[in-house]
């Protein structure tokens, strides 16, 4: 019988996806692309500048406003953003003194943002989530102590009030919007010109904060060059976004890497367009990005793997949305966890249903000391979980570190350290200039690298069972939150020094909401069964779980400034929990791989 052919894959300009591969007698294998990269610009603002003149009309960014859109052309930014770097320069702002915004995604956030660039002014995007979600303000006010801001903008003073008097040091001034008609109101000087062509590949352009297993906030240094090398890096691996001008309907939060560097970077880069939606893949907030997919049909679409969960059942039910969603997208890109086969399998089906042909699926890694892009499936992901290869321009290197291989990166995209931290700089780097992510990542297929490499744990998280086998946290943890979907949102694994595996499990609230507690415990008792049932060994066996009933919390740093849960911070403040969970016998709280349930 012939061999069904594979369903179409919608044709978009793609880059190459080889690999040169050496190895060292040490056991560390170096790999880089062949392809060298192409110049790029000196900061990032002469992209600005140039479809300011080509494409002036051109809306670079819109927002909802009512029943439509407040949009601002590339013509209109690149004018305000000038008028902006004046007042800021009139500040006497600077690498000591920088521009902090405490927003969520909007165009004066943008415009903000532009016009300190413009002008070699570093900004500092901080988490609005410090401001509004904190009850004591502690991380903001690390942040701030951090960067010595000569300015502080809050987009909405009855908002964001609270945190601005709790934590902004006294003297310090502070703008709060919408407006910006303060920071607008005098014609751009000779200056600023002169401080744009000043403003080269070594000016600082972002503070970046990510706290990562320290609960204690770090700022990442992003030059221009770091900027402008990553979106070239971009477009050699994916020319469709030079051929097609990205239009985006994205609600990535800018003072991440992948929402503020990655996204609305490739969109000023490629003179595209972004369509900021305020909804979120939460219950209450997805109506908003449904209501936005069906007015505005994007040509590349990135998200979450929770986000395209939650986008999944309105594509099945509307046919409105499903028919804008696909029209013309060319690509589709998850990050930040793995997304579940049988998501991505849905999509397929959903897009030939549609259009005919399946859409591309691509992923990659990252991080915010790498721009982020660093490795990329630009070829299309084999499947959910890898990661791909260096991109053009990035030198790679997998070294030995207990039983696993780290990835470490060198090249144009990569941090020069972290602000006024020389130590915590100096052990971010081994003795070759490579930065160390702390990530573990193996081949797909040993024998054939150009397969490309997945994820493999992260060397922080992993630890030993009282028998020394080592258990790998990151892919158990993954697979343990797929098998259990839709009713937990994370959880921690736990098990040093102790015999067996366990998890701690914080269950998604709107999944669970009706559930009775009872159906809720012979679901993740089948799920723990399952798994347990495939695993090889008692490293990847979780033998019990405990559900937790208080969420992870963001002052106590369970929750880093991504949104990822600290493993081991939710291991120091649930102590009493991990104890329970190992308690025998087991309390009747505690579910039983086994057995199914307690004893």
């Amino acid at each position: 019988m012939a061999r069904a052919r594979p369903a179409p894959v919608r044709s978009v300009p793609l880059g190459h996806a080889d690999v040169r591969v050496s190895r060292d007698a040490d056991g560390t294998v170096r790999l880089a692309s062949p392809h060298p990269l192409a110049p790029y610009p000196r900061n990032l603002t002469e992209r600005l500048a140039h479809w300011a003149r080509e494409r002036p009309e051109r809306v670079l960014a819109a927002r909802r406003d009512g029943g439509g859109w407040r949009t601002v052309s590339y013509r209109e930014a690149f004018e305000r953003a000038r008028r902006i770097g004046e007042a800021l320069l009139a500040r006497g702002l600077s690498a000591e003194r920088p521009l902090a915004i405490l927003s969520e995604n909007s165009l004066e956030h943008l415009l903000l943002t532009l016009g300190a660039l413009y002008v070699g002014v570093p900004v500092a995007p901080v988490s609005p989530a410090y401001s509004l979600v904190s009850t004591d303000f502690a991380k903001l006010r690390q942040v701030l102590a951090l960067v010595t801001p000569g300015l502080v903008y809050g987009a909405d003073e009855r908002r964001y009030a609270r945190a601005v008097e709790a934590a902004v040091p006294k003297g310090t001034d502070v703008l709060f919007g919408p407006g910006l008609g303060a920071l607008e109101a005098e014609a751009p000087s000779a200056r600023v010109e002169e401080a744009h062509r000043a403003s080269g590949p070594d000016t600082i352009a972002k503070f970046l904060f990510t706290s990562g297993s320290t609960g204690q906030p770090k700022a990442v240094i992003n030059t221009q060059r770091m900027l402008c090398a990553n979106q070239q890096m971009l477009v050699q691996a994916l020319p469709f976004l030079a051929a097609v001008p990205p239009v985006l309907v994205d609600w990535l939060p800018w003072h991440h890497t992948a929402g503020g560097n990655h996204n609305v970077g490739l969109v000023l880069y490629n003179g595209g367009t972004l369509y900021i939606d305020e909804g979120r893949p939460l219950p209450g907030l997805i109506e908003t990005t449904v209501r936005n997919l069906r007015e505005v049909a994007p040509t590349v679409y990135f998200n979450v793997p929770r986000g395209y969960e939650a986008l999944l059942p309105y594509l099945r039910s509307d046919e409105t949305l499903r028919r804008t969603f696909f029209s013309r997208l060319g690509l589709m890109q998850y990050a930040a966890a793995v997304l579940p086969q049988a998501v991505w399998e849905a999509y397929d089906r959903l897009a030939l249903e549609t259009c005919g042909e399946r859409i591309l699926w691509i992923t990659g890694y990252g991080a915010t000391e790498t721009a982020p892009f660093v490795m990329s499936t630009n070829r299309g992901a084999a499947r959910a979980g890898t990661v791909g290869l260096p991109v053009d321009g990035v030198e790679m290197k997998l070294a030995p570190v207990n039983g696993k291989l780290e990835a470490r990166f060198r090249g144009p995209n990569i941090t020069p350290g972290y602000w006024r931290a020389p130590e915590l700089t100096r052990a971010a780097f081994d003795e070759e200039g490579y930065y160390r992510t702390g990530d573990a990542l193996r081949f797909v297929d040993p024998a054939d690298p150009a397969a490309g490499l997945e994820f493999d744990g992260r060397l922080t998280e992993d630890f030993k069972l009282s028998t020394g086998t080592w258990v790998s946290v990151g892919p158990l943890r993954a697979r343990l939150v797929a098998a259990c979907a839709p009713y937990v949102q994370d959880c921690v694994i736990t098990g040093h020094d102790r015999d067996e595996v366990g998890a701690l499990v914080f269950p998604n609230a709107a999944a669970c909401e009706g559930l009775e507690p009872e159906a809720l415990r012979q679901a993740l008792a089948a799920a723990l069964a399952r798994l347990a049932r495939e695993a090889t060994g008692s490293s990847n066996r979780i033998a019990r779980a405990l559900v937790l009933q208080e969420p992870p919390s963001l002052d106590a740093g369970e929750i880093t400034d991504k949104g990822s849960i600290n493993q081991r911070a939710v291991l120091a403040r649930r102590a009493a929990a991990v104890a329970a969970l190992y308690a025998e016998p087991p309390g009747p709280e505690v579910i039983l791989a086994e057995k199914g349930d307690a004893a």
